[in-house]
């Protein structure tokens, strides 16, 4: 898809997150049947064996109120990116987690930093930047949205809640911002409405049409017609019984 494609709805924008989330919930489900704990395989900062976090870590939770808090908001966000950023959402989701991740391994406490808030931060840091520099309604109010939904989550980059890796919030707030800032101008540019356009004239519009000055409907108008064109009238004669 080009990124001037106006919106589309595909089956990818339900199917890719949901299978993100089917992926998640199914390393919590193998842990728990089988009585494995895939902790150590997170992101442990400043570490040679931490790196291998980077890219495990999103796949891995603490406990079932963990797992649940992180699917909702992986889920919508990730749905999000696929419908309105479809063009760079691969490149989002996949740099997201390698460059969150990282920056967690860079700035994080000695402690393993597990779960897919990292990448829940990048969504949400992108899509409402990506949206204010869209300078779009529709995007506007996709960034709007996203304020009201997550907008308190703003707090948690803040070390004020201990077990929370707030190192991985900040480093996803700030890869987010730096993408809504690289991809700027691959900024989607939905298809306008007849009435959106430049050169819209209400004259011409077939439905307005059907109102007179007063605001009254008509039911049947006639058709415009072209002043170059010839006017051709027929006289009907009724044939006599004679003829």
């Amino acid at each position: 898809m080009n990124a001037n494609e106006p919106f589309k709805f595909s089956i990818g924008v339900i199917a890719y997150p949901l299978f993100f989330v089917l992926a998640i919930w199914l390393v919590f489900w193998f842990e728990v049947r089988f009585g494995y704990n895939f902790g150590k395989y997170g992101i442990y900062p400043q570490t040679l064996k931490g790196l291998r976090g980077i890219v495990l870590s999103p796949f891995i939770h603490g406990d079932l109120k963990h797992l649940y808090h992180n699917t909702i908001p992986l889920f919508v966000l990730s749905a999000a990116l696929f419908y309105f950023y479809r063009a760079i959402a691969w490149k989002v989701l996949f740099w997201g987690i390698l460059l969150s991740g990282f920056l967690t391994w860079s700035i994080g406490r000695p402690s393993y930093h597990i779960g897919a808030s990292g990448l829940i931060y990048v969504l949400v840091s992108f899509t409402f930047f990506k949206g204010v520099f869209a300078k779009h309604f529709r995007l506007i109010a996709l960034s709007l949205l996203i304020v009201f939904l997550y907008g308190s989550m703003i707090w948690y980059t803040l070390p004020i809640k201990e077990g929370i890796s707030w190192e991985g919030h900040l480093s996803g707030l700030i890869i987010g911002l730096v993408f809504a800032l690289f991809f700027r101008r691959a900024i989607a540019k939905p298809k306008k409405y007849v009435w959106e356009q430049d050169n819209y004239n209400e004259a011409d519009d077939p439905f307005l049409k059907h109102f007179d000055e007063n605001g009254n409907f008509i039911e049947e108008i006639e058709p415009d017609k072209n002043p170059d064109e010839p006017i051709i009238k027929y006289t009907y004669k009724k044939r006599s019984e004679t003829d």
